[in-house]
């Protein structure tokens, strides 16, 4: 409301104008401001000086009513834009087309021909799906399930704590190395030749940073040649414990002399040719025959009770503060492992009736560490292999089965209703009792496999001879498994997370034969960042290799059969 403060002929106003020396305008508004009191009651006053002329009366007017105006917008709730003729056409549009495409899944089902009860049709779509993905949830969750080690409780099987039945860990996270203690018996068994000289440096300097540069254990190298010095000299300069150097002779290196040589070396061609892996390899069968047999009896390891298998080019990944020989000792073990995987089927088509045949043959009752080899057993199925007429004859030779001479009345895989489940021991890494391999139960067993020629016509590794002989002749008591190491060969990798609470701070290790000298620093500054600590974990200072899964939990791990034999989870959920 506007008027004259001295001419009250053109708007006569009730209240008495502010007295000025100078004619002016009066503002009563009646907008309040939130953030201050009202003056002049429940009004605010603007004053504006004014001219006495009239136009300039008029224009005052319309200036005080455009900013009513403006002040009032800025309270009033805004209003949305205003929708032109085009967009109401573009979102008429946009909305038929989501309907057409949704009209579809709207449809409705009657549930019988004259039933006046629907369902759209997008719920018998989708519900089947979801019950699906619920089952398949459900299944690999279940303790019984294959899946439950790819998705345990939600945990990585590595993280998961084994029962401590029958093994548990020797020590969880690092431990200070006591040097006082006698060292074991035992010795590094590395076989190689000359030109792999590249791959055993990078072994040994990996024992040596994470293990043996503190109990300095010594090195026995075998080969079936002659080292040369180039080879003697590296190695020595990069071992911190004494070191040897033998030959393997051709009686333990090269065929027998009860098998024609011109036979096995082409059943080993035929291997080659069918696309076995290393099956036409010569050398990978010898190799795989000493180590299955005579390895323990060669001269250099005759005065060691302990051995320690190192391969080249394999790589460790966390401290081993402690004395893994000393601990199997104290805990009365006979055979340590770190990986468990499943052997190539075609590589051992025969080797689990012959097994089999042994266990048998000479009344042999499980220990409990059988079944970690064995399929678990149906109960619908028939046991037709227990029939004297249908069981195989071990004592029949070998090369009946390669002629077809042989009767295909059973499953090769299949003994006394067992079947072989492929797992085994991986044994390029195994620290174990040598007198254990030297015993006559053992040395029996080697014989009967070898002379069934399955290390020549087939293509059989020292893994499962290793594996099957343990699960016929010793327990789960008698075995450790090495959770704690850090391990990787080829493309398979076994590295544990790090126990919280339990690193110790490390000491630098510069490796002497590194050159240049700052190729020292950078090595071992690379291991002083080791891997953030885990609930559950139990390694020292690991630091894994990330471009490979770990194995425990994978396809091919048989971490699972191993759970079951040990007692299984500490907690299964």
């Amino acid at each position: 409301l506007i008027a004259p403060s001295t001419n009250t002929d053109l708007h006569p106003w009730p209240p008495t104008p502010i007295s000025r020396p100078r004619p002016h305008l009066q503002l009563y508004s009646c907008l309040r401001r939130p953030s201050q009191a009202p003056r002049h009651g429940a009004f605010h006053v603007l004053q504006i000086p004014t001219a006495t002329d009239h136009n300039t009366y008029r224009r005052g007017r319309i200036f005080l009513a455009m900013d009513l105006i403006r002040r009032a917008t800025k309270v009033a709730p805004s209003k949305p834009p205003l929708q032109l003729p085009l967009d109401e056409k573009r979102d008429s549009k946009h909305n038929k087309a989501v309907d057409s495409r949704m009209a579809f899944f709207r449809r409705p089902l009657r549930l019988k021909g004259n039933s006046t009860i629907s369902v759209p049709l997008g719920v018998v779509v989708f519900f089947p799906m979801l019950v699906l993905i619920l089952i398949f949830i459900l299944f690999v969750s279940h303790p019984s399930s294959p899946g439950r080690f790819l998705i345990p409780g939600g945990a990585p099987p590595k993280m998961r704590k084994i029962s401590e039945k029958y093994d548990k860990v020797f020590v969880e996270g690092c431990a200070q190395p006591d040097t006082s203690q006698p060292r074991a018996n035992a010795a590094f068994v590395i076989l190689a030749r000359n030109k792999e000289i590249d791959g055993v440096l990078q072994s040994i300097k990996s024992v040596e940073r994470h293990f043996n540069r503190w109990y300095h254990y010594p090195y026995v190298f075998l080969n079936d040649g002659d080292f040369d010095d180039n080879f003697k000299e590296a190695v020595r300069n990069h071992t911190s414990g004494d070191v040897e150097f033998g030959k393997v002779g051709p009686d333990m290196w090269g065929f027998p002399d009860w098998i024609d040589p011109k036979v096995a070396s082409e059943g080993i061609a035929k291997q080659g040719d069918a696309a076995v892996m290393y099956g036409g390899l010569e050398s990978y069968h010898k190799m795989c025959r000493f180590y299955s047999g005579f390895f323990f009896n060669h001269p250099l390891l005759l005065k060691y009770e302990w051995y320690w298998r190192v391969e080249p080019e394999i790589s460790y990944f966390c401290d081993i503060t402690y004395d893994p020989f000393q601990k199997m000792i104290e805990h009365n073990k006979t055979y340590g492992f770190t990986i468990a995987v499943k052997e190539l089927r075609e590589t051992v088509p025969n080797i689990f009736r012959y097994a089999s045949a042994y266990k048998r043959l000479n009344n042999i009752t499980s220990k409990g560490l059988w079944e970690m080899f064995v399929e678990p057993p149906e109960d619908d199925d028939e046991d037709t292999s227990k029939d004297s007429d249908t069981s195989p004859n071990p004592e029949k030779s070998f090369w009946d089965t390669l002629t077809g001479k042989k009767e295909n009345i059973v499953d090769p895989e299949s003994m006394e209703g067992e079947t072989y489940n492929m797992c085994h021991f991986w044994s390029n890494f195994e620290i174990a009792k040598l007198s254990w391999f030297r015993s006559k139960e053992y040395q029996d067993f080697f014989e009967m496999m070898d002379r069934s020629g399955g290390f020549w016509m087939e293509r059989w590794g020292d893994a499962p001879i290793h594996s099957l002989a343990a699960g016929a002749l010793l327990g789960p008591q008698d075995i450790h498994y090495f959770r704690d190491f850090g391990y990787r060969h080829t493309t398979i990798q076994h590295c544990p997370a790090n126990a919280p609470g339990k690193q110790l701070a490390r000491e630098p290790y510069l490796e002497k034969t590194t050159f240049p000298e700052y190729k020292r620093f950078e090595e071992d500054d690379y291991w002083e960042h080791w891997d953030d600590v885990q609930e559950g974990g139990i390694g020292c200072r690991c630091r894994c290799d990330t471009d490979v899964v770990d194995v425990e939990g994978k396809e091919g791990s048989c971490l699972a059969e191993w759970v079951d034999v040990a007692g299984g989870w500490e907690h299964p959920y």
